[in-house]
């Protein structure tokens, strides 16, 4: 019952608990005992609302930024992560393969904001290395949700007849 309930809460957080346990087939008390245990599991971690700053007069600059590190021994990467993720302006730090070690996501008013933190906080840390820092121009599709309308007019001027 678990898998089914967390299947339908990370489409829609927001469904009311008699319409989620309907839906399953289950009772409402067990669907809110079987919420609370994963709440207190971490298996639930948060309910989130996800906003697209682009329709909003709010200004938000996202970054991605990939880091390289030097892992400490006996620790691996986790103190470091730790130290990085700890920022407040640190949306998201994951663990990756490839070319860097760790993956940053951070947001800001101004792309200054950004450059800031990279160069007075992230880049300053003992294990850092380096890092290259990408702008997120334009959110398309984020967590299954599309952010633009496919119904959108084309504005693109047409250069050949």
């Amino acid at each position: 019952m678990k898998e089914r309930i967390l299947a339908v809460l990370e489409k829609n957080s927001r469904i009311d608990l008699h319409d989620l346990a309907v839906l399953l087939g289950e009772s409402e008390v067990d669907v809110a005992n079987a919420i609370a245990e994963m709440e207190r599991d971490h298996v639930i971690c948060g309910y989130h609302t996800m906003i697209n700053w682009e329709n909003t007069s709010e200004e938000k600059v996202q970054a991605l930024i990939e880091v390289k590190v030097t892992p400490q021994r006996g620790l691996g990467f986790d103190k470091i992560a730790r130290r990085i993720y700890s920022f407040p302006e640190v949306d998201s730090c994951y663990l990756m393969s490839g070319g860097f070690d760790l993956m940053v996501i951070i947001e800001g008013k101004t792309m200054r904001d950004v450059a800031l933190f990279v160069a007075s906080k992230l880049s300053t840390q003992d294990q850092v290395l380096s890092t290259s820092t990408h702008f997120v121009l334009k959110k398309y599709k984020q967590d299954g949700t599309v952010f633009s309308s496919e119904d959108e007019e084309d504005r693109r001027i047409q250069v050949t007849p």
